[in-house]
């Protein structure tokens, strides 16, 4: 399973960008899908998170700011009114299972920059 994300970059305080990032490869079934992000001197912390049935959880630091969405194979990451303190890497993960007797696994994106500039 490969993971591919893109729409990072540089954004002034206020703006906006949007994330997506797609999955390709053997895949019979992807469950939760999420976004994490990794500050510089910080822990990866999760952003958001969907679920197979449209069910999201967001940190606190983000709610009715960011909105994360799905479709089969995408998942997205729309930011709004971002701040300085929104400046990561970020990162897709996905839960899921490639065959049908393979256990459910985690997957990771290679990263993309986000920067804002107040």
């Amino acid at each position: 399973v490969q993971l591919v994300e893109s729409g990072g970059g540089l954004v002034q305080a206020g703006g906006s960008l949007g994330l997506s990032c797609v999955a390709s490869g053997t895949i019979l079934r992807i469950n939760t899908m999420a976004w994490y992000r990794q500050a510089p001197g910080k822990q990866r912390s999760l952003v958001a998170s969907i679920t197979s049935g449209f069910s999201t959880n967001y940190a606190d630091s983000v709610k009715d700011r960011f909105t994360i969405s799905r479709d089969k194979i995408t998942v997205y990451l729309q930011m709004n009114n971002l701040k300085p303190e929104d400046t990561a890497v970020y990162y897709c993960n996905i839960n899921a299972k490639e065959r049908f007797y393979d256990n459910n696994r985690d997957y990771w994106g290679q990263g993309t920059q986000v920067t804002v500039s107040s």
